[in-house]
């Protein structure tokens, strides 16, 4: 059976757009759009049938099935030829048990899902495997696309040089001067493509390349392109698959941009309506404290108000205006959302702390992880309930946030949980002695 989707106007303005076409608010209204799948063809498989074939090309190594994003084609893009998908793998990440962490926490279950560990080292390639197929599959079919463009805080321009350079399409990537990670850097430099570091903050870029994407041949690959978000709702069907199709009772979700707020709201949904899973989560939204717009939104009965977002060591989500946000409103309606936000202590301190039981998080893994403690601490959320946290990117990415940490030169943070290096003489007895100071603890 053949199955299609079409883009629709998250307002609801009548009518669909092809997928193929380079369009990303609505015509009549000017709202973002959203894929719109056809469930009543979907919903002719049974629900055990979905979970079987899922199950069946997780991991495997048929074309292109073996990305978890590809596995689950049907439900995200059936429309792209198989040769023309770009894919790296995506998906298939570690869902790891935080065992030691979470009985601190006295969670009895507190789960990480490792999206960072990805070919470009974060959650982006989950969406960005989707746009740039879709790019290709354009190309093709005889589209001119003179090249693909973003605006990022890091993770997107690594994401997106890597698959254009994969597809063999030019990327430009616009980046905040100064306000991203070195290894963020280098990613697109390396890729080959061609970066603009610009003075200003993510929504000054973001205010550019929207402006880039009108002129003829520029395809914008922002969140605000739904088709990113297509991949990324994959995050929240395979957290259940991983689970052996049962629900978790929370996600907590690291909040900048808010695509990843209604992509896993999305994956829910749908796995709801074709009767995959009975029951929803409840989903939480951490966002920075320097960089908090949708909580404060949150604490004003849903009215948003753009800000300026201040620096914030989880760069990735220094974001004061979302593009997502009413997405992420809406789906935080639907899922009895909590935002919460955290401190530059606060966050840093618990990626220390959460590291010291076996994990090496991100500074935005970090946020999540600080206002899951806060929750847990007022009881919002219980001790046995089954938790899981969204870590978007890898650690490794923020060495110099995590040496700043422990060397204690993080403004504004004590470091409660640094840990450094001894210097000791080439001498036995010396290093003895600092053995058994450490044993004896």
């Amino acid at each position: 059976m053949s199955y299609r989707a079409a883009f629709r106007c998250i307002a609801g303005c009548a009518g669909e757009h092809p997928l193929l076409e380079p369009i990303y608010r609505c015509p009549a209204c000017g709202n973002l759009l959203e894929v719109a799948h056809d469930l009543d063809a979907l919903g002719r498989r049974a629900a055990g049938s979905w979970m079987r074939l899922f199950d069946d090309r997780y991991k495997r190594t048929t074309w292109p099935y073996g990305s978890a994003v590809w596995g689950k084609k049907e439900w995200v893009c059936p429309l792209v030829e198989d040769d023309n998908i770009v894919s790296m793998d995506e998906g298939g990440t570690n869902l790891f048990w935080a065992e030691r962490f979470g009985r601190e926490l006295d969670l009895a279950e507190l789960w990480v899902k490792l999206c960072g560990n990805s070919h470009t080292g974060s959650f982006k390639d989950l969406g960005m495997t989707v746009l740039v197929s879709v790019v290709r599959q354009m190309i093709r079919d005889g589209r001119e696309i003179r090249a693909v463009a973003c605006a990022s805080t890091g993770d997107t321009s690594a994401s997106l040089a890597a698959y254009a350079a994969a597809g063999g399409i030019p990327a430009i990537v616009i980046l905040p001067r100064g306000k991203v990670s070195t290894a963020q850097l280098v990613q697109p430099l390396a890729n080959g493509a061609t970066v603009l570091a610009l003075d200003t903050d993510f929504d000054g870029c973001m205010a550019i390349v929207k402006q880039l994407a009108t002129e003829e041949g520029i395809y914008l690959a922002n969140s605000m392109n739904s088709l990113r978000l297509e991949g990324q709702k994959t995050v929240s069907i395979e957290i259940v698959q991983q689970f052996d199709w049962e629900v978790p009772d929370v996600v907590v979700i690291p909040g900048g941009n808010l695509g990843n707020v209604s992509a896993l709201g999305a994956g829910f949904d749908m796995m709801e309506r074709l009767g995959l899973i009975t029951r929803r989560p409840r989903i939480v939204v951490a966002q920075a404290e320097a960089a908090n717009p949708l909580y404060l939104a949150y604490r004003n009965e849903w009215r948003f108000e753009p800000i300026a977002a201040k620096p914030t060591q989880a760069s990735a989500i220094q974001i004061g205006n979302p593009v997502s946000v009413e997405k992420a409103v809406r789906a935080l309606r639907r899922y009895n959302g909590i935002v919460e936000q955290a401190s530059e202590p606060e966050l840093a301190d618990a990626v220390a702390l959460a590291d010291r039981t076996g994990m090496f998080n991100c500074p935005h893994t970090g946020v999540a992880l600080a206002v899951l403690m806060k929750l847990r601490a007022r009881g919002e959320i219980g001790g046995s309930e089954r938790v899981v946290v969204i870590s978007t990117a890898s650690g490794l990415k923020f060495t110099d946030f995590k040496r700043a940490y422990h060397e204690g030169r993080l403004p504004a943070v004590a470091s409660a949980h640094a840990n450094l290096p001894l210097d000791l003489p080439n001498d036995y007895d010396a290093v003895r002695r600092a053995v058994d100071s450490v044993a004896d603890r």
